[in-house]
């Protein structure tokens, strides 16, 4: 969205709690994770503590965790520590379950191969494929079979020295290993009892601009492991705008910055994050932000009545500007096969001056053509955000776009479909976010006030901190610091947290990956369950560090 930008459910279902048997209490973590207090070992040191190696991500594995005994009393088991925490745990009395060398992780389902290869890694046990037996110290990976659950819910239950993690679909049972490595790396073991887990926003991202400042590929793929280990399951890449364009393109090569991605590079970006459960979710902002397009074709260039060039437009009366732009998402529809397309549409700058029809009278004259005499350029520009919806739905993709991009007086109308990624406040006639969601819009939130990592921080923007985002941020909190009233909380769903590139080398990728650390982690917290923590923000920072 800027230059200097913005530079920015389901209902869910009731879960039955699961009674345990050998003297298990039913024990609701609500609104997220207490204080874990692990079960004392013999020594006085948590029962089945795990210790960590220091060169990996693996587990090293400490003597298997004592079985349960008459004669032994293990204190009632409080919920796992994790970001984003549990949002329920049925407790128990037992040791628990930590990982040990020669245990294997099993499954159910040849489906949940990927699954259960990264977690025996993660905590260095072998993986066993399918199996049917069962022995002491098992993981298994089970698909639930039930119909109509969320699909990126799960069950963990840790009992008489085994885990199973079950869900309706493999999403599901990759958080619940998610959950399993975090209790283990937090404290040793994973705590007896039973968790019943489910997000409560079904989108949750990060954004990432690229156009403006280069990444390698080997930063953004640690970054998804990062976001995979947090639960997110969308990374956006944010490639063309006015400063670059980041991805090698065969259709118009010529347009493709020297500093890029190659299309092999982003393919491994995509399998990485699809391993993850992570949608990659494209922008090719249009017909804004298109400077570096504009830079080999200036024939595109959006001029006002005075023939002053127009930065990063494009003049959407020309049909070459249309073309060009439709054979970018043409080509990487292929290339990004996820169901979702970021079409941008924010800052036209045509749209940005008190009279467009005056000062850009090509455009409407162009609108006036098409749609009577009472056309105007916010109908031509409403309509150039249709057309390209119509491209990216022609490969099954659901649009979203800017919300400076719906414009309050046309009369061409967006299509319903089109979800409104919603980051500010500040354009002319700019609508309050209620206004979507009572129209019947869904409504992604990027708020620029809580969710913008702006390098360099320009035009006032300070960079965000994970303490503001925890104890101020939800959904709901989708302009400014104002909730949008609770009734409209199905139509949110979810959010992302952006990092834009304004001033690129105001850090470099190490210093953004350290400042956006703790922000991505609350995000994350704040998108799995709004409600309040049950941490305070102390608490939660120590965790994260504990984490890693």
């Amino acid at each position: 969205m800027s230059q200097h930008r913005r530079h920015r459910a389901p209902a869910r279902k009731p879960r039955h709690r699961q009674a345990l048997a050998g003297g298990a209490f039913a024990v609701t973590v609500g609104l997220g994770v207490g204080l874990g207090v692990w079960a004392s070992g013999g020594d006085g040191s948590p029962a089945g503590s795990a210790r960590r190696t220091s060169d990996s991500d693996s587990v090293a594995s400490s003597p298997a965790a004592p079985s349960a005994s008459p004669t032994r009393s293990y204190p009632l088991s409080k919920a796992p520590q994790t970001i984003p925490a549990v949002r329920s745990h049925t407790a128990a009395r037992g040791p628990g379950w930590r990982p040990a060398h020669g245990e294997r992780v099993v499954v159910s389902d040849a489906s949940l191969a990927d699954e259960g290869k990264l977690i025996a890694g993660e905590l260095g046990l072998t993986y066993a494929g399918e199996k049917n037996d069962v022995r002491a110290g098992d993981v298994r990976l089970a698909l639930s079979g039930g119909e109509g659950g969320d699909p990126e819910s799960y069950t963990m239950t840790v009992r008489g020295g085994r885990v199973v993690i079950s869900g309706p679909a493999d999403a599901g049972v990759f958080y619940g290993t998610r959950t399993l490595k975090q209790a283990v790396r937090g404290g040793g073991t994973a705590p007896e009892g039973v968790v019943n887990d489910a997000p409560a926003k079904p989108r949750r991202g990060f954004m990432l601009d690229i156009a403006r400042k280069p990444y390698t590929a080997g930063w953004i793929e640690d970054r998804i492991r990062e976001l995979g280990d947090l639960k997110y399951n969308e990374l956006g890449l944010h490639f063309s705008d006015d400063q670059g364009f980041r991805i090698q393109s065969d259709s118009h090569p010529e347009i493709v910055s020297k500093d890029h991605l190659t299309k092999a590079q982003v393919k491994q970006i995509v399998g990485l994050a699809a391993a993850r459960h992570i949608t990659v979710v494209p922008e090719i902002d249009s017909p804004g932000h298109l400077g570096a397009v504009i830079a080999a074709h200036p024939d595109l260039q959006l001029r006002d009545a005075r023939g002053v060039a127009t930065r990063g437009a494009v003049d959407i009366s020309n049909d070459r500007s249309a073309a060009i732009v439709d054979d970018l998402l043409e080509e990487y529809a292929g290339l990004f096969p996820g169901d979702q397309w970021h079409l941008g549409g924010d800052e036209y700058q045509a749209l940005t001056v008190r009279d467009p029809e005056a000062s850009y009278p090509q455009l409407a004259a162009a609108a006036r053509k098409a749609y009577g005499s009472g056309g105007t350029v916010a109908d031509l520009t409403t309509a150039w955000l249709n057309d390209r919806a119509a491209t990216v739905r022609n490969h099954d993709r659901t649009p979203r776009a800017w919300n400076d991009g719906f414009f309050r007086n046309a009369s061409v109308r967006p299509g319903k479909d089109i979800v409104v990624a919603y980051w500010t406040g500040k354009e002319l006639g700019a609508r309050q976010p209620a206004e979507y969601l009572a129209a019947g819009r869904e409504v992604l939130n990027y708020n620029d006030e809580f969710l913008y990592y702006v390098l360099g921080e320009p035009q006032a923007f300070v960079y965000p901190t994970g303490q503001r985002i925890y104890e101020q941020w939800t959904p709901r909190v989708l302009r400014g610091t104002q909730a949008v009233p609770a009734r409209y909380d199905s139509r949110i769903l979810g959010g992302s947290f952006a990092v834009w590139s304004d001033l690129a080398g105001a850090q470099t990728q190490d210093q953004v990956a350290a400042g956006i650390r703790l922000p991505l982690r609350a995000t994350a917290q704040k998108l799995w369950d709004s409600g309040q923590p049950a941490l305070t923000w102390a608490q939660f920072k120590a965790l994260a560090n504990r984490l890693g």
